[in-house]
């Protein structure tokens, strides 16, 4: 609050707005934890937590490294699955535990965490951006930046959060070459899963070259366009599975 601590005027702040603009300097002169780019925080419906997407941070050094963020260099993002006392969303106190260390669970050196599942079963995975959640809990990862930490596009990914598969993460959607997918979400009824196509063929050139695109997407023909897809099955049932 304005006035408490170093949240006063010889800071900068003239009133409780300017701590509200502020947000990000203000938390950081209280000492809050400075986190991995978060890009996303929704909430499980089922089991009641908080899951945070890092998408990344190739700044952070080895000094700087703490139990949270516990990568230097994090050039592949991580997810934060935090639960407050006693389910109670005006709790004052929480815990939290990593879900996910992102990267390739192939590749020794990127220190990739599945929940405890065996990194080596599942999609590889980087720089988490958007979040959403299905019906039954199970999350559901877009990422942005995954071709230059991965050489593979972006993609849509699915995780139970639950039981026996907890940390199984398998890939649905490969997006565009050069896009990002971003703002996923579902129906009432799982039926239908939305994806924005975001910025599609970035890195090329619009001319009279075809050499130049990177991506002709969606016409084939181009310039490139955003836009929005929907998955669904083709019987029309859940995306989720069973």
């Amino acid at each position: 609050m304005f006035g408490q601590g170093p949240l006063i005027r010889g800071n900068g702040y003239d009133n409780q707005g300017d701590v509200l603009i502020d947000a990000r300097g203000a938390a950081a002169r209280l000492g809050a934890t400075q986190m991995d780019r978060p890009e996303d925080m929704e909430v499980n419906p089922v089991n009641g937590k908080v899951y945070l997407a890092l998408t990344n941070n190739t700044r952070r050094t080895d000094r700087d490294k703490d139990t949270v963020n516990p990568r230097a260099n994090n050039r592949w993002g991580h997810i934060i699955e935090i639960a407050e006392d006693e389910g109670d969303h005006t709790s004052t106190k929480f815990t939290w535990e990593i879900f996910i260390l992102c990267g390739d669970g192939k590749v020794p050196a990127h220190g990739a965490f599945f929940a405890g599942y065996d990194p080596a079963k599942v999609s590889a995975l980087a720089c988490p951006d958007n979040i959403a959640f299905d019906s039954k809990g199970n999350l559901w990862i877009a990422t942005d930046g995954q071709p230059g930490v991965l050489d593979i596009n972006d993609g849509i990914y699915a995780v139970p959060t639950e039981g026996s598969e907890r940390g199984f993460v398998r890939q649905l959607v490969s997006g565009v070459s050069g896009a990002e997918t971003a703002s996923l979400v579902f129906n009432t009824d799982d039926t239908a899963l939305f994806v924005s196509i975001q910025h599609p063929g970035e890195g090329g050139r619009w001319t009279i070259n075809p050499s130049d695109l990177v991506s002709r997407w969606p016409d084939g023909r181009g310039p490139n366009k955003p836009g929005v897809v929907v998955v669904t099955k083709s019987e029309g049932s859940p995306v989720v599975g069973t």
